[in-house]
């Protein structure tokens, strides 16, 4: 097992804290294990994608209970596995009821999958839709297309720092969007 290094610390250590400008941070430096872990078991980009957003809401959600000094890669992925394997078997679920023949069972009564899991994907996606279109664009690219900040520089056709910039006052503004994920009730949800 690895040591979280000095710079990991700090912003482990900002991130348990609550303290909006890691989530950027943290959201750069494991999105794509994250994206990866969700991929490998769901093997759908768009339910990864999904899955994706979950991992990243629960992580913040639960930020308060995470331990600074254990690896921050490690408990992202382990909450990244449970989101898609919850994912996985909700989507199982709804391939088996489709095809259930409705017509012979006409008392069958089913349920939404996941409303938390639902919720909090479209509490993502609201807050993406609230930012300025050229920063949520950013960010899709960033996080949804993978591309890198070079990347993204060399496709908008401006300035590397520029980029850098734009996505880093994307991500604090969606952070902001998204603090009160954090403010659960007494007896709220658990990561």
């Amino acid at each position: 097992m690895t040591t979280v290094a000095m710079d990991d610390a700090e912003v482990a250590s900002r991130f348990a804290s609550g303290d909006a400008d890691s989530v950027r941070v943290v959201y750069q430096t494991y999105g794509r294990l994250v994206f990866s872990i969700a991929y490998k078991v769901l093997g759908d980009t768009g339910l990864a994608e999904d899955a994706t957003q979950q991992t990243f809401v629960q992580a913040w959600r639960g930020a308060s209970t995470y331990d600074p000094s254990r690896p921050l890669g490690a408990w992202i992925g382990t909450i990244a596995k449970r989101v898609a394997i919850d994912v996985y078997r909700r989507e199982k679920r709804h391939r088996h009821l489709d095809d259930i023949d409705t017509a012979e069972t006409p008392n069958l009564i089913t349920l939404p999958p996941s409303v938390d899991q639902m919720e909090d994907v479209a509490e993502v996606r609201r807050a993406l839709d609230e930012l300025p279109p050229a920063e949520r664009d950013l960010l899709r690219m960033q996080h949804f297309d993978e591309l890198s900040h070079a990347e993204i520089a060399q496709q908008l056709e401006i300035p590397l720092g520029t980029v850098k910039s734009r996505t880093f006052r994307a991500h604090r503004r969606l952070a902001g969007l998204l603090a009160h994920l954090r403010t659960e009730p007494e007896g709220g949800r658990d990561v």
